[in-house]
């Protein structure tokens, strides 16, 4: 068997690179080299040209960080979108979350993953020129982003913001018993009135 495993340096080469896609385990990048490499290889050539023409054209907005094509995403060259609101994500791929909802019709910034690399002068700008009046923070409950939030809010005070987050809580269809005692505590406490 090991003669064999070998003398398939190639396709042992691909399941390891498959395998370095976040949540694509051992088996899962086996099957998936297997139909590129055996069943489907038109696919694997689209695939591969997908690939290559992503790397080359797809970077993130000069603005605010979006995955983007060109210099400015469509988001921040949309003059219907609501300029007063402005979302502040942690990743750009959660953008694609909040935008396939259809519910927020602001702008959004993206954080660089260094606090010490934020151009706060550059935000201040871009707060002031917009007429941004709300700062949205859609981030995922924990004690490090709750202290992200609290260093945005107080380098930019000064400014005529309101600062919001996401509401959290309870997921609907969930059973309390698999929900943790961080998003149960603050459910119970943001509880409304019936």
């Amino acid at each position: 068997m090991n003669l064999y495993k070998k003398s398939l340096s190639r396709f042992s080469a691909l399941v390891e690179s498959l395998e370095q896609i976040p949540t694509i385990g051992r088996k899962s990048a086996q099957k998936i080299a297997y139909l590129l490499a055996i069943e489907n290889k038109y696919l694997a050539l689209k695939l591969a040209h997908c690939i290559e023409t992503s790397i080359q054209h797809i970077s993130t907005c000069s603005v605010c960080g979006a995955v983007s094509e060109n210099e400015l995403c469509e988001i921040c060259l949309d003059d219907s979108r609501d300029d007063t609101k402005l979302c502040v994500v942690l990743h750009p791929k959660d953008i694609f979350t909040i935008e396939e909802m259809g519910d927020f019709d602001g702008k959004y910034w993206v954080l660089s993953p260094e606090l010490e690399q934020i151009d706060f002068a550059q935000v201040r700008t871009r707060i002031i020129s917009r007429r941004i009046r709300e700062m949205i923070f859609a981030f995922s409950p924990s004690l490090a982003n709750d202290a992200v939030m609290l260093f945005i809010e107080d380098r930019l005070q000064d400014l005529p913001l309101h600062f919001s987050k996401i509401a959290q809580g309870v997921p609907t269809g969930i059973g309390l018993e698999n929900i943790d005692q961080l998003s149960l505590s603050r459910a119970l406490s943001a509880r409304v009135k019936l």
